[in-house]
């Protein structure tokens, strides 16, 4: 199977990925409800950020990256400090 990696403004380009990797993406993309390649897409960006942060816990990275996600939606609320 080819799987085709995006980056804005940057053109799709095929790669060769082994049946193997394919066949573990496949239920955990299942279960986040996205594309195998999309599921392969966000490990790779997980490990490249995790291989750039070896200090910081891996939970933290996939909320850091989901927090961006979110901000490039929209999805941002001022936080309300207690008084």
């Amino acid at each position: 199977m080819l799987l085709l990696l995006q980056k804005a403004f940057i053109m799709a380009v095929p790669l060769k990925l082994s049946d193997e990797l394919i066949e573990i993406a496949k239920p955990h993309a299942t279960a986040k409800n996205c594309s195998v390649p999309k599921q392969i897409e966000y490990w790779a960006r997980l490990g490249k950020a995790v291989e750039e942060n070896p200090e910081l816990p891996v939970q933290f990275i996939q909320v850091t990256l989901l927090a961006v996600e979110e901000a490039k939606a929209g999805q941002l609320a001022e936080y309300q400090f207690s008084s």
